[in-house]
């Protein structure tokens, strides 16, 4: 029988879409499998779904529930890792760095959007 393939728990974490410093204890030593990965995915226990509700969040959900970019993340210089309430805040404050960024992320995909239909046309 074939061995099962494995992971190292920064991987896994980053494929469950969790920070790994906040998940237990158990899975940060281990290994995780393949199917093991699997089974979180499809039946999620309490501490996943916990930190997928409330977070602290990686850096690439922070962006995408304030709907803006990576990098615009960065220029804002808040920090990467909020929780789901720091998010709430800063959405109901909408500060002006959050509008401008907001923008620039509508601007980049238009052109993008423009672009593809573009090379549609020419294929």
């Amino acid at each position: 029988m074939p061995k099962s393939q494995t992971m190292k728990p920064q991987t896994a974490a980053k494929k469950l879409g969790v920070l790994l410093a906040e998940t237990p204890a158990e899975f940060q030593e281990g290994v995780v499998s393949r199917d093991e990965l699997n089974a979180l995915q499809a039946e999620p226990p309490e501490w996943l779904a916990n930190l997928r509700r409330n977070g602290p969040h990686t850096r690439q959900e922070t962006a995408r529930r304030l709907g803006i970019s990576n990098s615009g993340l960065t220029r804002s210089g808040v920090g990467e890792h909020l929780t789901t309430d720091e998010i709430k805040a800063v959405l109901d404050e909408m500060p002006a760095w959050l509008v401008a960024e907001r923008d620039i992320l509508a601007q980049v995909r238009a052109e993008e959007a423009r672009l593809r239909a573009r090379d549609a046309e020419r294929s």
